[in-house]
């Protein structure tokens, strides 16, 4: 087995928001890739006493340790298990009702001897390669169809679509959201390898059009997680310098993650 994990934040002056990690049991039979990519909050605040880094780490040191000794559970019942566990360790101090208290885009997969599993709730990615080389991206849609007038900075006007029925849906504070992930599971023999990547990284695909899911796959196989980012942030500047910092995204640079497992 091969894995690679490298994560970059947008900006060295502040904390990475994302979270990766790859879960192996002792067993030496299977294991779990977990990816997280923390919201940024707006700056009338979240109702919490903690930051995104602090809700990232709980929630995905919980679902990387779930996702390994839980192996019966449904990768849905761990995420839903996972963010009930965090609240709870916030839950007397914060207000966790608020539309922004501290959340993230979830990555979970799971494999054994027999199966794939996987999950996607937002807009993080996780792409599959099959033995033939085929590429499947296995996506959550739902934020790129909320149209932009909807995406407010405001956390009110943003409480509109956030985590309710024709928006899109984060992992926050509430276990139900959980149901609303995409999943699904593979026969293990037609999945050769994974690669799970935050906005931050599949920007070279969404945002700059550099190549579909299946060129952005073969460059993390064949050159690695880092050379990704490399090129993502060489677009980046690209496009800042030309007077373009904003043009088609809301951050110059974001925080980017990639993990890669070859099975």
């Amino acid at each position: 087995m091969r894995t690679e994990l490298v994560t970059e934040p947008g900006d060295p002056a502040r904390p990475n928001e994302d979270f990766a990690a790859i879960g192996l049991p002792a067993s030496g039979q299977g294991g779990s890739l977990v990816l997280l990519d923390g919201v940024t909050p707006p700056r009338s605040g979240t109702g919490c006493l903690h930051s995104v880094p602090w809700y990232t780490a709980r929630l995905g040191g919980a679902l990387t340790e779930l996702s390994v000794s839980q192996r019966d559970m449904p990768l849905q019942d761990v995420l839903a298990a996972a963010i009930s566990r965090t609240a709870e360790a916030h839950a007397q101090t914060c207000d966790l009702s608020h539309p922004r208290t501290p959340q993230a885009t979830v990555v979970l997969a799971r494999w054994s001897l027999d199966v794939v599993e996987h999950l996607v709730l937002s807009d993080s990615a996780l792409l599959t390669e099959s033995p033939d080389g085929s590429v499947t991206a296995h996506l959550d849609d739902r934020l790129s169809r909320v149209p932009r007038a909807s995406l407010a900075t405001d956390a009110i006007a943003d409480a509109t679509v956030r985590n309710k029925e024709g928006g899109f849906f984060t992992a926050a504070a509430d276990p139900a959201v959980a149901s609303r992930a995409v999943s699904g599971t593979l026969p293990r023999a037609e999945v050769r390898a994974l690669a799970a990547l935050t906005d931050g990284a599949t920007r070279w695909v969404e945002k700059f059009t550099e190549g579909d899911w299946t060129a952005c796959f073969t460059a993390v196989r064949k050159e690695g997680p880092q050379a990704l980012l490399n090129r993502v942030r060489e677009l980046e500047r690209a496009d800042a310098d030309a007077g373009r910092p904003r043009l088609r995204r809301s951050k110059t640079h974001d925080d980017a993650t990639v993990v890669y497992v070859e099975l």
